[in-house]
């Protein structure tokens, strides 16, 4: 794997002895959890009970070798063309090509950015507040842009590798396996953590709905695969509190109070190798340290809910517009899935696709051609976020 170049000054030294002492620490108890391997099912075809065990203890499992080298060529490929079709600074249309930039003329969200190492979101009002602690910020080095893309939406418009990803027939055997036959789509999302630039995510939950509603439990508002071009880190990794999943109520401005630093005591690093796909609880308490290391982490993000979860609820304000995900918003929202096992079918046409049940009982075919490609544009105003 050859991840992009750029050259520029990082400044190693701003790693903290303590931070590195907690990273060291963080990942032994990491590996200790009992919660990585390969995708593997029972003979009757169930997700492996050890699997199961240890995804509902932890809210995490990191599934080791799921993407094969070709598969990540295609994805790096996808990448390496994105980022070059990023506007040449906030505000503007054109990228460094000239060319119209990603997200221009779109009505749906589609690229975040911030400034470098820095915590957009952390102990500010967006995103309904989820973030109530601001993390710490490191000293960009002198040389390092003024703002930085860290995060796009709608993924799968931009590139045919990972709409492709999003059709892997044994991650979709998976995630019917844990959400049912009937699953739904959530939504995608690209997150890009450049060495010396890539910006922190503040601890939070992800759900904003649901949380007084008598029959939640703790796969009420479902769960993320977070797919990994070149690994993950505990320096520019996702960190989780396991079992957070499972607690109605958390105040998280406490947890850090009373940790007295951003560095919660119990948290562990998602750890992976490239090529490795992880799935994250969105109930459980995460976040992320800005990348003050001199590794890459892209993870192609793209997550799903019990369609029980979604149908007739009224919800949205995040990802897309508030509304009522009725049944005719579900099922073209999850057209996408279609298109997708189509476009893998295309690509890889020695594996067997993913039969999605809904799909099949109404008798839908979704076919991956050029009509598709400009069906997808802004699909993601559709997204079904709770």
């Amino acid at each position: 794997m050859n991840p992009p170049v750029i050259a520029r000054t990082i400044d190693h030294a701003a790693q903290a002895a303590a931070m590195e002492k907690y990273m060291a620490e963080g990942e032994e108890r990491a590996h200790a959890l009992g919660n990585r391997g390969p995708i593997r099912f029972a003979g009757d075809g169930a997700l492996h009970p050890d699997i199961v065990e240890a995804y509902w203890r932890c809210g995490f499992y990191v599934f080791e070798g799921v993407l094969k080298a070709d598969e990540l060529a295609d994805l790096e490929r996808d990448l390496k063309d994105i980022m070059s079709r990023f506007p040449v600074a906030k505000g503007e249309e054109v990228d460094a090509q000239g060319r119209k930039a990603i997200g221009v003329g779109q009505q749906a969200p589609s690229l975040f950015w911030s400034k470098p190492l820095a915590d957009p979101f952390g102990g500010t009002a967006a995103a309904n507040g989820r973030h109530p602690v601001k993390m710490y910020e490191p000293e960009a080095a002198k040389d390092a842009p003024e703002e930085i893309v860290y995060l796009m939406l709608g993924t799968l418009q931009h590139s045919e590798a990972a709409l492709r990803l999003y059709g892997h027939p044994e991650v979709l055997k998976m995630v019917s396996a844990i959400n049912g036959q009937d699953f739904t789509p959530f939504n995608e999302a690209l997150f890009i953590k450049e060495p010396g630039l890539g910006a922190s995510v503040a601890w939070h939950r992800d759900g904003v709905t649901h949380w007084d509603d008598p029959e939640w439990d703790q796969g009420t508002h479902g769960f993320n695969c977070m797919a990994q071009l070149y690994g993950c880190t505990p320096a520019n990794g996702l960190w989780v509190v396991p079992g957070t999943h499972k607690l109605r109520q958390i105040d998280i401005a406490a947890m850090v109070e009373a940790a007295g630093t951003d560095r919660l005591p119990e948290a562990v690093p998602l750890v992976a190798k490239p090529g490795d796909l992880a799935i994250t609880n969105r109930q459980v308490v995460h976040g992320s340290f800005a990348n003050n290391s001199k590794d890459w982490r892209v993870t192609f993000n793209f997550g799903f809910h019990r369609r029980k979860s979604v149908l007739n609820v009224e919800a949205g304000g995040i990802h897309n517009a508030r509304a009522v995900y009725d049944d005719a918003r579900i099922r073209r929202r999850s057209r996408m899935i279609g298109y997708a096992i189509d476009a893998r079918r295309q690509r890889f046409p020695d594996e067997t696709p993913f039969v999605y049940k809904p799909h099949a009982e109404a008798g839908e075919i979704w076919t991956w051609d050029d009509k598709a490609k400009l069906d997808v544009f802004d699909y993601n105003l559709e997204d079904l976020s709770i």
